[in-house]
């Protein structure tokens, strides 16, 4: 009888043992799910249950991330956005024929999957990408769904998920944002392809466009310049008879990723980095207010670099003249002269756009773009044309009927268009072309010798009188700035004389805590106890006053917890101060190039500061409102609070930009020697990849506790940049770690930080990761590529004075800024 009853237990109960241990990813018919209950896919990437978000009370059921901290539950699918649940009596189960159903307590249908066919074995399952699917769990063939809830996106657009319109169905699978971060309830704004005209994606408040991505040209949407290939993950656009739509993969499984529409209409992709538990801003769609849709009207052009910002194509005026006056552009533009079909109109070429708005417009992929100009002329409604593919040289053909709108210029990854104009309009720009051709070639000529006559006088006088007035953007250094209009177009708080002369001691030596080009720098402290640290500008100093105007017009709009920060400024009379938050323990390489001091940095101290030094970085790259580039990022320049957290300083040297706008050349090269990078050190061109150099060198400098510039080896004449690369090529590289933490670091992070730092000075500014890229690179486990040789590698010959200098281990070298005054 005993075994009668052990076999009917196994026979019985052992089946339900095994699936309910192995099917924790599933959910089988007539299976519940209660509040409190969840199921996890198969690799432990996702979980489905019952949450509240943020402050509310109402349940939900949703998708969320499983191995991210449920302190910082991101949660990236909810079916019962609509439909809240007052309690927790919430159920979900699969129902024949194959429907996943929520009921509440009173056995009302919240949601429903709504699966038109059906199943003789239907299985609901989590996958770990983050889709849950219907599938028949009879069919041979996982891969088959009857339904998935990526054909039903909410605010989030994942790895994986097609995002656009099927076009035989009419499913749309578009983003709609929560109307609050405490109510998933579809919001103001969506984001959904338009597939009227060509296909772009337009992002809505409510039934009003407010951004465009621009068609897609064969690379990327012409209104998302930014938009290109990258080591984080892969992309691509299918447009063919049965579906158009976006996609993007993940190109290392490891690095968790996601594109939100925020409640306020932000379009946003985030990085999930485990070391300080948070999600990275990677990239927003919407890069400034040129983005704004139609913001300059018909016919209008946006420049994010122009004041002000909107103006009208060539041949083109405003409507409304008093309009624009008052920077209203919203009626745009209409042309000087009128369109004559059939009278020889012609079209001018416009460079470096992001294209119009495409909702009425028509296209042909196989035609070329000369006979895309003769359908265009034959039509009297089309006024403008271009290729609908920019590779290889272009092809295909994309013509607007009606007006132009939405239009703003790039500095690069712009597009041609081909504008309509009038015979008549197009001869009056031609001739203007060509006069001013010859202006551009006749006046400078017939100008040289007064040109040089002005140089004589001024180098006569120059200095003989002070200079009386130097212009600035949004004030000038040498006035008072007594009027509180003009302390209000400072846009920064001032501070009067006497305060920081009071504060300071009046200057006393014993609160002077450093020199630099700018001038002395003092330590004080307000009334009401805040300690400040300021920059006195030198009175002989004119590159000083550069140096103060561009501080305070750059730094004055930034803020970021990496950053210095700039509390206001003092101008009085002669007098030019800056007035900074007061750091204690003053600059990185009092630190790491100090014997004694160096003990105090352990490595997690270090990386520590690596980190903040990338993020501050990446936000004057990348997420500022002013693109930053510092040119002249070293270790002096990096100050530490008191809690050893890095703030980058000194921006007198920084460039800013505006837009899509990453690079520029000049003939005044500022930095520190073994801090710049070789393209712009010996060609005066800077981009951001310049800072990537210079974040690079401080990375080998903060492991190695040496100096590039001045290293010294017994066993060759490379500098830190050589001797780190040699080692990284033989495997060496622990040899490079600092030996007052070599005993006691995390060896397998220490190499891979000197492998990220390798990657950033590679010699050629296109093979080096960006900083969105570095951070990543340091708070993941991404593969990284092998670098290659870095810049200024060449042994060199030193002189004695430079052996003694190096082992002495002098600061000199590291405060020594140069300027050039004409590349080579």
């Amino acid at each position: 009888m005993e075994t009668i009853t052990i076999f009917f237990f196994i026979s019985t109960f052992l089946p339900i043992l095994i699936n309910s241990s192995t099917a924790i990813d599933t959910i089988t018919l007539n299976q519940i799910i209660k509040d409190g209950d969840t199921i996890v896919s198969a690799g432990g990437n996702f979980e489905l249950g019952f949450f509240s978000p943020g402050s509310s009370k109402h349940r939900y059921l949703g998708i969320w991330y499983k191995k991210i901290s449920s302190e910082t539950q991101t949660v990236v699918w909810v079916a019962n956005r609509a439909s809240p649940i007052t309690d927790k009596s919430g159920v979900l189960k699969v129902v024949s024929p194959g429907n996943l159903v929520l009921l509440n307590s009173a056995n009302d249908v919240l949601w429903l999957s709504n699966m038109s066919s059906s199943a003789a074995n239907p299985v609901a399952q989590l996958l770990d990408t983050g889709n849950l699917v219907m599938r028949d769990g009879s069919d041979s063939n996982p891969g088959d769904y009857l339904w998935q809830s990526f054909d039903y996106p909410g605010d989030t657009f994942l790895p994986g998920m097609k995002f656009g319109i099927n076009l035989t169905t009419g499913l749309n699978r578009f983003l709609s944002s929560w109307t609050s971060p405490d109510d998933p309830s579809p919001g103001e704004y969506t984001n959904k392809f338009h597939s009227g005209g060509y296909p772009q994606i337009l992002m809505r408040k409510g039934s009003s466009i407010q951004f465009r991505s621009g068609p897609w040209n064969g690379l990327r949407f012409s209104g998302m310049p930014n938009l290109k290939p990258n080591p984080i993950y892969t992309f691509q656009f299918v447009y063919d008879q049965e579906e158009v739509y976006y996609k993007y993969e993940l190109v290392n499984s490891s690095v968790v990723s996601r594109m939100v529409l925020n409640p306020g209409g932000m379009i946003q992709r985030f990085t999930w980095i485990d070391r300080t538990q948070s999600w990275l801003l990677f990239l927003t769609a919407q890069m400034d207010n040129c983005d704004r849709y139609a913001l300059c009207g018909p016919y209008g052009s946006c420049n994010i670099n122009n004041s002000p910002a909107c103006g009208c194509l060539k041949g083109f005026e405003p409507r409304f003249a008093k309009e624009w006056d008052v920077a209203d552009w919203s009626n745009g533009c209409v042309r000087k002269t009128r369109l004559e079909c059939g009278n020889g109109d012609g079209f001018l070429k416009v460079s470096g756009l992001k294209l119009p708005d495409t909702q009425h417009s028509w296209f042909n992929v196989s035609m070329g773009l000369e006979e895309c100009e003769r359908v265009c002329l034959r039509n009297c409604n089309c006024t403008g044309y271009a290729n609908v593919d920019i590779r290889d040289g272009g092809s295909g053909c994309l013509i607007w009927f009606g007006d132009l709108i939405d239009i703003r210029e790039y500095a690069e990854n712009g597009q041609d268009l081909y504008v309509r104009m009038a015979a008549s309009e197009l001869e009056k720009l031609n001739s203007s072309s060509a006069k001013r051709r010859v202006r551009i070639i006749t006046i400078p000529i017939s100008l040289v010798g007064v040109v040089l006559l002005i140089l004589f006088l001024f180098f006569q006088v120059r200095n003989k009188r002070k200079l009386k007035r130097v212009g600035m953007t949004r004030f000038n250094p040498e006035r008072n700035y007594n009027d509180e209009n003009d302390r209000k177009d400072i846009e920064l708080p001032l501070f009067d004389f006497a305060t920081i002369s009071k504060a300071t001691d009046d200057f006393s030596i014993s609160n002077k805590i450093g020199e630099g080009g700018f001038g002395p720098v003092y330590k004080g402290t307000l009334e009401e106890g805040q300690q400040i640290a300021v920059k006195r500008l030198s009175k002989s100093s004119r590159q000083g006053l550069d140096e103060f105007k561009n501080e305070v017009l750059c730094i004055a709009k930034l803020q970021h917890r990496n950053l210095v920060k700039l509390l206001g400024c003092c101008i009085e009379e002669e007098e030019r101060m800056l007035i900074y938050e007061y750091l204690p323990n003053k600059s990185l390489d009092s630190f790491i190039f100090d014997e004694k001091q160096s003990m105090l940095l352990d490595w997690p101290k270090r990386f520590n500061i690596i980190n903040g030094i990338a993020r501050g970085l990446l936000y004057l790259h990348q997420d500022s409102r002013l693109r930053v580039i510092h040119r002249d990022l070293k270790a002096g320049n990096i100050l530490l609070d008191n809690e050893m957290n890095p703030k980058i300083s000194d921006f007198g040297m920084a460039r800013s930009f505006g837009g899509n706008e990453t690079q520029a050349n000049t003939t005044r090269v500022v930095g520190t020697y073994g801090y710049m990078s070789p393209e712009y050190a010996i060609d005066g061109l800077f981009s951001i990849k310049s800072d990537v150099f210079s974040f690079g060198v401080l990375v080998l400098e903060i492991i190695s506790g040496k100096k590039n510039r001045g290293f010294y080896h017994p066993d060759h004449n490379l500098n830190l940049l050589g001797h780190a690369w040699n080692l990284h090529k033989e495997g060496k590289s622990s040899e490079l770690i600092d030996t007052s933490m070599a005993d006691a670091c995390n060896h397998p992070e220490v190499i891979r930080s000197i492998h990220i730092g390798l990657l950033c000075v590679q010699q050629s500014p296109e093979d080096r990761p960006s900083m969105s890229s570095v951070v990543l690179m340091f708070c993941t486990d991404m593969v990284l590529p092998q670098p290659k040789q870095p810049g200024f590698f060449s042994e060199r010959k030193l002189l004695d004075a430079d052996y003694s200098s190096s082992k002495a281990e002098s600061h000199s070298a590291n405060l020594l800024t140069v300027t050039f005054l004409g590349p080579r």
